[in-house]
């Protein structure tokens, strides 16, 4: 595929798109200056950097409507400090004014006219600290490409280009062999496809109905959580299972006791999270745009012990893992990459939708280097991903590792969720209770 033309699942993307569901990821970097801050430099070297990125540069440019294609151009009147805005935080706000600030910032849409990111610098922080609020359309790239599209905003993070194995080129092939080699891709993929849509339908649960979907709305609350990652390696070295298992299980015991006090039964069924999986440097072409497939990975929330809690989420991501990112139900994004775009234009709003019939929840993990990383000198501190909520979904939920610690971004329905900190309270006593059962 050229690498200007959006795949079937950016489009998808970009159909999902209105006022209540806005399909874009988003990151609160927090940093530490040496120096004090002068927003008026840090817009002027973001809006620098920024230029010197392709993709920033780029607007969607639609094809015919019935055939459903669509291009990257270069935005003619492209300005990159127009992207950019300042805003000093002050105390109008109560408690926590950083997320009550990115959980109005959050809900707004980009304006799918124009390049598909915005960029947002705080200041007023406690101890002159900043923060830089980024978010991408999940049509411009998935969470590893987004991460690598930021290290061009910081200071010496360049991410460095993949290279090629170094085995020689290939011989040149017949028209006869080409043209065998193309058909036998295209049935192997047909045959592949047609097992995912079996999945899907026999994964999706019609009844009862997913206890957190709820009515789509234009409002967002936001929660920042910090996980100690030397505790999270402590249970996993004690009960066995991957760092992502155990934050799998304490995701879980949060999601149980925030239901309780909900006033919602935990027992019924298990809470089921669709987690991305990067296909990236698995292809052999590389892309630009959305490199994806999933899992799907039951919450056992009906089950009171968290030690029982890890060994169930162990036990359905060895399955996953077994079965691999191109088979099951999870594997919806690989599906919906092979559907023509005039499919997605005609069907992706309706299908979305029906969002809470196959899982009930995104749980995302963000890649992050753990070398040190600085803008403009200033140290960064934190990093709090944020996943789209799909359609009719109460939260998403991303997580990313830097350095010691793992930074968990919430990103609820504001209507549904007023007061996303008791989720935010639930995952630290979840962590703390699997961890004191470590002896």
């Amino acid at each position: 595929m050229p690498a200007d033309r959006l795949s079937a699942l950016d489009i998808a993307f970009l159909c999902l798109e209105d006022e209540t569901t806005p399909m874009h990821m988003g990151a609160v970097a927090t940093f530490r200056p040496r120096k004090r801050v002068d927003p008026a430099r840090l817009v002027t070297l973001l809006a620098h950097r920024a230029e010197a990125i392709p993709k920033l540069r780029q607007r969607v440019r639609s094809g015919w409507p019935l055939l459903g294609g669509a291009q990257w151009e270069e935005d003619p009147g492209f300005d990159a400090a127009g992207h950019i805005r300042v805003h000093r935080l002050s105390d109008l706000y109560g408690p926590d004014p950083l997320a009550e600030f990115a959980s109005h910032w959050i809900a707004e849409p980009l304006d799918v006219e124009g390049p598909l990111w915005n960029l947002q610098l705080v200041t007023g922080l406690p101890g002159d600290e900043f923060a830089i609020l980024l978010k991408f359309h999940h049509a411009l790239t998935d969470g590893t490409g987004a991460v690598e599209v930021g290290f061009g905003l910081l200071d010496d993070a360049t991410v460095p280009a993949q290279r090629g194995n170094g085995s020689p080129l290939p011989r040149p092939r017949s028209p006869i062999d080409a043209l065998l080699e193309t058909a036998t891709s295209a049935i192997g993929q047909a045959a592949t496809s047609a097992g995912i849509a079996r999945d899907v339908l026999r994964a999706a649960r019609p009844y009862p109905i997913s206890p957190t979907a709820t009515v789509n709305s234009t409002s967002r609350r936001v929660g920042f959580v910090r996980m100690d990652l030397a505790e999270v390696r402590h249970i996993r070295r004690t009960h066995g299972g991957t760092n992502n298992d155990v934050v799998l299980a304490v995701l879980a015991g949060a999601l149980r006791d925030w239901m309780i006090n909900r006033g919602q039964r935990a027992d019924a069924r298990p809470l089921r999270a669709l987690i991305p999986v990067s296909l990236r440097g698995r292809d052999t072409e590389r892309s630009s745009g959305n490199v994806l497939s999933g899992y799907l990975c039951d919450l056992p929330v009906e089950l009171d012990d968290p030690i029982e809690r890890l060994k169930a989420v162990r036990r359905a991501m060895e399955r996953n893992k077994q079965a691999g990112p191109s088979r099951g139900a999870g594997a919806l994004p690989l599906l919906a990459n092979r559907l023509p775009g005039s499919v997605h234009r005609l069907a992706t709003r309706m299908a979305g939708k029906a969002a809470p019939l196959l899982f009930d929840t995104v749980v995302t993990n963000v890649p992050l280097p753990g070398l040190p990383l600085s803008l403009d000198g200033a140290r960064l501190r934190e990093v709090y991903p944020f996943v789209p909520l799909a359609p009719h979904q109460a939260v998403g939920i991303a997580v990313s590792t830097y350095r010691n610690t793992l930074h968990v971004g919430l990103q609820a329905n504001g209507d549904a969720v007023p007061d996303v900190g008791s989720l935010s309270d639930a995952v630290t006593k979840s962590l703390s209770a699997l961890y004191q059962r470590c002896g």
